[in-house]
């Protein structure tokens, strides 16, 4: 199943087709309903119309309804730069698939699900105080105290550990308003939402014209006297000045509806104070500019204040009432303005980089280190007039020469009968379906059932076999003509790397010349940039060598740390 990209539509398909990792979808399920979903992108990897969770949505209803048991996914999906698997991990507990059911499979680097929990546990668990500690002797303690204080203010709920922040700001991000960009660069990441926060410079914002409220309501020719408007305005100020110093200059603002309850406190006639909040945009009253912005964290409008404008500074001539006020230009780092910046900010700072924790950095490897998940359809026997195995075969080889040793079905197949068909329906469909599936057994032919031996053909299955039960059969053929006989390939290779690895995870690895014995490059020392050696021989093979000089540090100790360290210990 693929979908291409927009630009793509109407080109002719050809091999190389099934390389690409441009493709918005490109999934594959096999006929007995095992598959692989190679890639997905949304509007950041080429898509102008579809996000990544839309995209996801599809194939996952496509899955369901062509009854697929299983399907992998190998993740390298990143947001912004950001690896989904740690940053939605640490916030959720499961990678971004896992929002459609996809769960741990088997991890690179000798990861077994234990320490990928435990590492997820580790790192969501960490306390905010503790990480601000941490910080306190770096560069960056200053800039990420304001952001814990920042989004502690506006949450309603307590932010405690660093999962309790992350879910909060990505839950955020998906409310502050946002437009949809070109997506000319093609990209294998995943979107999981499909757009972007609107972010200005402040650099280039066109200056700002502002008035003296007394002129603006003398202006107004309302109703209601100019001095009434000016008391109203003054209330309104106050109630401003008041919760910026209640909440010593963070999350300052008020809506127009805060704003409103605020001066009824002292006026009774709303009408009055609804004309007033509508005319209170880039004012000053009593030397504060009063401004009404959105506030990009709510998308809501929003009535602010800033100091250090005197009256004798606003002049009553027209030009003058026109002169440019220039905005003031924010600090160097400021919480809220755009919240993928914070999360950026602690997915550095922190899940990859934290300052003094060596404990905190080897369980961020770990979640990095587990691609691969996994999502099961369970077995179900419906409620119809259909008769439903799982069949396992047991096969004789013994007319072969062929090592199947290896070969083995670890799922079986799941068979599907009418209510009235017999035994001898059960093994011809049985034989039907194993050769239409599987290369090596093109000529499998049944010939018993256990526990069923010497039950006739013609006997009916229904009311001597519970539907939905699991049974074995037996048979012989011969797949010796066949050079896809495992899983693994036709080379019977052996993995066996310090980490623990005991089989190919997809990572690179090198064979050791003389026992050729497959090991990782990054658990050899050999870095991802650097070429393979032309002559490369593993620890062991050295030491039996040149026994004087073996190195000690040949022993693997778990994530590089000692046996009865606390490492996966709360």
């Amino acid at each position: 199943m693929i979908i291409p990209v927009d630009d793509e539509w109407d080109k002719p398909l050809d091999e190389g087709v099934f390389d690409l990792q441009t493709h918005l979808l490109h999934g594959l399920i096999h006929c007995n309903g095992f598959g692989h979903l190679i890639c997905i992108n949304g509007i950041e990897g080429g898509s102008k119309n579809l996000c990544g969770r839309e995209v996801m949505d599809l194939w996952d209803r496509i899955c369901s309804n062509l009854h697929a048991r299983q399907i992998t996914v190998e993740d390298d999906s990143k947001k912004h730069s950001m690896d989904l698997r740690l940053l939605h991990g640490v916030a959720y507990g499961h990678p971004w698939f896992g929002r459609w059911g996809y769960r741990f499979c088997n991890g690179s680097f000798g990861v077994t699900q234990h320490k990928y929990e435990k590492a997820l546990e580790i790192l969501s668990l960490l306390e905010l105080d503790k990480i601000t500690h941490d910080f306190t002797t770096g560069s960056l303690f200053r800039d990420f105290k304001h952001i814990i204080h920042y989004y502690r203010d506006l949450s309603e709920t307590k932010l405690i550990t660093l999962r309790d922040l992350l879910r909060f700001m990505l839950a955020l991000k998906s409310r502050v308003p946002f437009q949809r960009r070109s997506a000319s660069v093609a990209s294998t990441s995943i979107s999981a939402s499909c757009s972007k926060p609107v972010t200005k410079s402040f650099a280039k914002e066109k200056p700002v014209r502002c008035r003296k409220f007394s002129n603006v309501a003398a202006s107004l020719n309302s109703r209601w006297p100019v001095r009434r408007l000016e008391h109203v305005a003054d209330v309104v100020a106050h109630a401003l000045k008041e919760k910026k110093v209640a909440n010593k200059g963070f999350n300052c603002g008020m809506t127009r509806q805060e704003a409103r309850d605020a001066a009824r406190l002292q006026i009774g006639d709303t009408g009055l104070i609804d004309y007033v909040l509508k005319s209170m945009n880039n004012v000053v009253v009593g030397g504060l500019v009063i401004r009404r912005n959105v506030n990009r964290s709510t998308g809501i409008l929003e009535f602010s204040i800033e100091e250090g404008r005197s009256d004798s500074q606003v002049h009553d001539t027209e030009q003058e009432l026109e002169a440019v006020h220039k905005p003031v230009l924010p600090p160097a780092f400021s919480p809220g303005i755009d919240v993928y910046k914070d999360v950026d900010f602690v997915y550095r700072n922190v899940l990859t980089g934290y300052p003094v924790s060596q404990r905190i950095v080897l369980a961020a490897q770990t979640v990095l280190d587990t691609k691969h998940f996994v999502k099961e359809w369970p077995f179900k026997d419906e409620e119809d007039e259909l008769l439903r195995f799982i069949c396992r075969v047991v096969l004789n080889f013994r007319d072969s020469e062929c090592d199947f040793s290896r070969w083995e079905f670890s799922h079986g197949e799941i068979i599907v009968l009418p209510l009235h068909s017999t035994f001898g329906d059960l093994k011809s469909e049985v034989e039907n379906a194993m050769r239409d599936t599987y290369c090596v057994t093109e000529s499998l032919v049944v010939t018993e059932i256990e526990g069923m031996e010497g039950i006739e053909d013609c006997e009916v299955l229904f009311g001597l076999v519970e539907s939905g039960s699991e049974i074995r059969v037996k048979g012989f053929g011969s797949g010796s003509g066949s050079e896809l006989k495992y899983e693994s390939g036709v080379d019977n290779w052996t993995v066996r790397c310090r980490c623990g690895a005991r089989d190919d995870d997809g990572e690179r690895m090198v064979a050791c010349d003389i026992c050729e014995v497959w090991q990782h490059t990054r658990c050899c020392g050999i870095e991802d940039s650097d070429a393979v050696p032309p002559l490369f021989l593993c620890a062991g093979c050295c030491a039996s060598l040149v026994p004087s000089v073996a190195d000690s540090s040949l022993v693997f100790e778990e994530f590089g740390m000692e046996s009865g360290s606390g490492l996966w210990e709360l």
